[in-house]
């Protein structure tokens, strides 16, 4: 709404107005000034639940958002027991339901403890009895031989510090004649280096995936008795990533290739290029500019592949935004390949050679901007959330079915279609028949969906859409850990090898292989390494260890 036009009434015309009213001998001019003052004082009410959602998106900002109250058990009546919807309100979304519909989901996992088969790395130590072994006469009844059993299973968890130290006292002999000293050698197994392969791998670990700082490290591990400075643990975990470097550009390689791609940035501190802005500004100060036009912004992007069956996460950080880095991936891409499905948000910046790929948008953003209206604009909120709830719950029945992707793409055609029509048809009502304002905080959200409709749902024109971007923003939070514990990188090149780093781990996590392991392995066998990266991947370097 336009903010309408001032009216100046001082307070003596108000109250001979109000009497006028009251006797009922209103002239043009009073009708006049009631006209504008009740014009702004429904701009006022608008202007206030506008006010009161942007300062309510600040306060979920700042203080996390408010718990939702426990849903009531269904009853016969309205819920609550409150007052009857609106006509608006009362606009359902018309379902076609799955023939098949979902069972009841049983408890997710990860609750209750833990059973002894996911302690894969434990180390274990055959306990054989005292006394008896397989064959012997059963003590207790004398007649029979005994034999044996699956074993039992005990388990003990131990702590130690991030990283321990080992003294080795070597002994040292000279020859009273001569004066030669004979120094005793250090066990084979202590190698030749003061830090081991799996030491730096710790190290690399605790920053990258735990978000440690490296001064953080420092301090615990002197109050454990063993030192280590952060700038010596840099070094280490710089070794790391030097060793793991031909894998990164494999794994750039393979993705390049992939079928589906998930993208998302967030922003990210580098030192040098802080200073690179503090100096341009400076020098656009001097030249007589209000501000530099180069590029200031810095961020860490975050690209999620699908392979085949296999998934790549690769993590950029830098000046470029996340469609830069994604045009920069596809350019090599070999030639005749099927245009990949990416998905992200509709945020420009995401945009790449579009004419290149599939783009698909985020049907999560689209909801999240009406579940922030709920409760100033339920009736509207309740249609939408409702709807794709529905849409939720069809891709839900398909995985639990282990669809194909075409077979994927007939089951949303059947069901997820009409909803989403429905859907549509709905919107557009609100928009022409100004049912909604326009620019209020709903009407936005209705254009957002309008105006991406198409990128929207492409769940239901194209095999293997996916619905959001939810992988890409889950697999931000690693960078974002380091981010908030850290602060910033120092340098361009300390930026460069956490992304090697990030990616790599986070590859190694959705692998399911241990990376710490790999870390160590990865490091003992660098030259074969740089010789084959392709052989020496999260989910087959176990081959590649297996002597010929």
């Amino acid at each position: 709404m336009k903010q309408p036009e001032d009216v100046q009434l001082s307070r003596e015309d108000g109250e001979a107005l109000i009497e006028r009213i009251e006797q009922n001998v209103l002239s043009a001019e009073d009708r006049r000034v009631l006209v504008k003052v009740l014009t702004f004082y429904f701009w006022l009410l608008f202007a206030l639940r506008e006010a009161k959602l942007s300062l309510k998106r600040v306060k979920a900002l700042v203080f996390g958002e408010k718990p939702k109250p426990p849903k009531p058990p269904p009853s016969g009546g309205s819920a609550g027991g409150g007052s009857e919807p609106s006509p608006r309100a009362s606009q359902e979304v018309s379902i076609l339901a799955p023939p098949s519909p979902p069972e009841q989901k049983p408890p997710p996992p990860g609750h209750g403890r833990h059973g002894a088969e996911v302690y894969r790395a434990a180390q274990v130590v055959e306990c054989r009895h005292e006394e008896l072994a397989v064959g012997a006469r059963c003590p207790a009844c004398g007649r029979g031989s005994l034999y044996r059993l699956p074993p039992g299973v005990e388990m003990r968890l131990d702590g130690n510090a991030l990283l321990a130290a080992v003294r080795y006292e070597v002994e040292k002999l000279r020859c009273s004649a001569c004066g030669q000293i004979f120094t005793a050698s250090v066990p084979a197994a202590a190698g030749i280096e003061k830090y081991t392969s799996r030491a730096r791998a710790v190290l690399a670990l605790a920053h990258y995936y735990l978000g440690l700082p490296w001064h953080r490290l420092e301090g615990f591990q002197a109050l454990v008795g063993v030192p280590v400075p952060d700038a010596t643990q840099w070094d280490q975990g710089e070794v790391v990533g030097d060793c793991i470097h031909p894998v990164f550009k494999y794994l750039e390689k393979m993705a390049a290739q992939g079928e589906v791609i998930f993208q998302d940035d967030t922003p990210q501190r580098i030192l040098t290029l802080i200073e690179e802005n503090q100096k341009a500004a400076a020098q656009a100060r001097a030249q007589g500019k209000g501000k530099t036009t180069e590029r200031t912004g810095m961020q860490t992007t975050a690209l999620i592949v699908q392979v085949g069956e296999r998934q790549i996460c690769l993590y950029y950080t830098g000046r470029r935004h996340a469609g830069e880095n994604l045009a920069a991936l596809l350019r090599r891409r070999e030639s005749g390949r099927e245009k990949p499905l990416v998905m992200s948000d509709a945020l420009s910046r995401n945009n790449a050679e579009e004419a290149e790929l599939i783009r698909c948008h985020c049907l999560a953003h689209g909801r999240r901007k009406f579940t922030e209206l709920a409760e100033d604009f339920p009736a509207e909120s309740a249609v939408v959330v409702q709807a794709l709830k529905l849409v939720y719950d069809h891709d839900d029945e398909a995985r639990a079915q282990q669809l194909s992707a075409q077979e994927r793409l007939i089951y949303h055609q059947t069901y997820s279609e009409p909803v989403l029509m429905t859907l549509k048809t709905w919107l557009e009502q609100q928009t022409v028949q100004r049912l909604v304002e326009p620019n209020s905080s709903v009407g936005k959200a209705i254009a957002y969906l309008l105006d991406h409709w198409e990128t929207l749902t492409r769940l239901v024109q194209v095999p293997g859409a996916p619905l959001d971007n939810n992988l890409a923003e889950r697999a931000l939070k690693l960078c974002i850990r380091q981010r908030k514990n850290s602060l910033f990188y120092a340098t361009e090149h300390s930026a460069y090898i956490a992304s090697i780093l990030t990616s790599v781990i986070a590859t190694c996590v959705q692998a399911g292989v241990n990376a710490l392991d790999y870390l160590v392995a990865v490091q003992d066998h660098r030259q074969e390494v740089f010789a084959n990266p392709g052989g020496w991947l999260p989910w087959n370097y176990p081959v590649a260890l297996v002597p010929s």
